[in-house]
């Protein structure tokens, strides 16, 4: 499954790098990628072994506040 998630609160690379770092640490994530400009982060997952909600409450454990689009 492939979703879009609204992530706000990031400012520069690092802030993207941590996304990005938090939500592949979560099994079942097969890729992510942090868009900075837009605010977006785009996830590849198997969602057997991880939902959507788990996704948003790791990236606002990283710091952000992030919600399905």
């Amino acid at each position: 499954m492939k979703k879009e998630f609204s992530v706000t609160g990031m400012t520069c690379n690092h802030c993207v790098a941590s996304v990005e770092k938090g939500v592949n640490e979560l099994t079942g994530v097969e890729k992510v990628k942090v868009n900075l400009k837009k605010g977006r982060a785009t996830v590849k997952y198997d969602e057997t072994n991880v939902s959507s909600d788990q996704i948003v409450n790791k990236i606002k454990e990283v710091g952000y506040e992030a919600e399905v689009v």
